[in-house]
């Protein structure tokens, strides 16, 4: 049975159209939160990835159907669960059953009429152990089957942000740039190899965790990424997916406390994270970070986020992208005020963050840094280096910068063309008012 990637209403009209949306949205908001959990003991329970996949939409598509008749239950993951399970038992038994005919087959095949062959395996025992306080070693070995080095890279993050990020294919193609058709080509074989694979649904053993890590973290990071400012849609924030990738980095850092970047993620997501309650105004609009209320911030994150950045420095291996990051990210969240913040030494962190990781983004901020630590006129010459080299074509974010750049520099009507472009290119309806207004104030 194919994943849909949002579950889909079914029930008859009969119903009565209020009580059928409440039982969708009840079906989405459950799924949304709890997919990764819901899957990863399913896993676990079945031995089989693609089937517990399976039986989870299936389960999905009876809540649709009962919940709208006789409304939610109590304990809804309980209840998607002890359906799942049915429907995986149902399942093994109709496997086990047509292994049994192919046996008799091949055995009449072999002696010209009759014989027999072994059974199949059979299903799953009704009383096998099921154990919700596995849950986030559930979540987490599906994290690292689905980065199993049988996989290409595309494929890992595909699959771990589509079954454990719980991200539509629509959102993954958004993340990575590319069609909706190559990302559901790149979840369909990734399926498919594990299988012919055949990899276990376990934790990998110590030594084979660092070879699987590298993916595990980039995938945490887009989820993070697309929960901290979403790529499209009008919500400027998704912070289910950004705080599930928070969740998952504090599970990591417990499975693996001798990783110094996998420390730095959490503290990176943390630091981040504890600006989200200023970062939106009450009707959902942007609120830029000169503007923002910083008493709103969260201050247990922020500590949360520092002792995790001194646990990566303590483990005295020196800090990797994501530690970096974290770096910056610290230097915000300890600075009283915008022109307080210690800019120097955010441009010598970004130079450092280039260095060990590359990228045209990076180049980009640290462009912003630039210009807030010694005037626009440098980091306009570093932004115009980017646009000559093409590599953030089709990005708002350069023109964005740009406007704001030549802005500064009184350049006030190709200020407003950059912006208008930038507004064009964007995708989130938040951040596009945000790129209107200002192109709106040039007039």
């Amino acid at each position: 049975m194919a994943r849909a990637d949002r579950p889909a209403v079914t029930a008859g009209a009969a119903d009565g159209p209020p009580v059928a949306e409440s039982a969708r949205r009840a079906v989405e908001a459950v799924w949304r939160i709890e997919s990764a959990r819901i899957v990863g003991a399913l896993a676990r329970y079945t031995g089989d990835f693609a089937l517990a996949e399976d039986v989870a939409q299936e389960a999905l598509a009876e809540a649709l159907v009962t919940w709208t008749r006789d409304g939610a239950p109590a304990n809804p993951v309980g209840w998607l669960l002890a359906t799942a399970r049915r429907r995986a038992i149902d399942a093994f038994r109709r496997r086990s059953a047509l292994d049994e005919r192919y046996a008799v087959l091949a055995g009449r095949l072999a002696d010209g009429q009759s014989g027999s062959g072994a059974a199949g395996p059979p299903g799953p025992p009704d009383d096998l152990p099921w154990d919700p306080d596995r849950v986030d070693d559930d979540v987490l070995s599906l994290m690292f089957v689905a980065c199993h080095p049988v996989l290409s890279p595309e494929a890992k993050v595909a699959l771990t942000l589509r079954v454990v990020g719980g991200l539509s294919s629509e959102e993954i193609a958004r993340a990575f740039l590319v069609p909706v058709p190559t990302v559901q080509a790149r979840i369909t074989r990734a399926k498919k190899t594990i299988a012919a694979a055949r990899v276990p649904f376990e934790l990998p053993p110590p030594e084979e965790r660092p070879g699987r890590l590298g993916a595990v973290l980039s995938v945490l990071y887009v989820v993070f990424t697309e929960g901290s400012t979403a790529t499209a849609g009008d919500h400027l924030l998704r912070p289910d997916l950004a705080y599930e990738a928070v969740r998952l980095a504090r599970v990591l850092a417990a499975l693996l406390p001798g990783e110094p970047e996998v420390h730095g993620q959490l503290a990176l997501f943390e630091l981040t994270a504890a600006r989200f309650p200023a970062r939106t105004g009450p009707d959902g609009e942007a609120v830029l970070l000169e503007d923002q209320d910083r008493r709103r911030w969260d201050r247990s994150a922020i500590r949360r986020g520092l002792a995790a950045l001194g646990r990566a420095a303590a483990l005295g291996r020196g800090l990797g992208p994501y530690g970096l990051q974290a770096s910056i990210a610290a230097c915000h969240a300890t600075a009283p005020s915008v022109p307080e913040t210690d800019w120097d030494r955010i441009v010598l962190l970004y130079e450092a963050l280039g260095r060990v990781a590359p990228s045209p983004v990076v180049d980009l901020n640290r462009a912003v840094a630039v210009a807030m630590a010694g005037g626009p006129r440098e980091a306009l010459s570093i932004v115009d280096d980017l646009a000559a080299s093409g590599r953030l074509s089709g990005s708002h974010l350069l023109p964005g910068v740009r406007g704001e750049l030549l802005l500064r520099l009184d350049r006030a009507a190709e200020a407003r063309a950059e912006l208008e472009l930038a507004a064009r290119l964007c995708r989130n309806s938040r951040e596009r008012s945000v790129l209107l207004r200002k192109a709106a104030a040039l007039g």
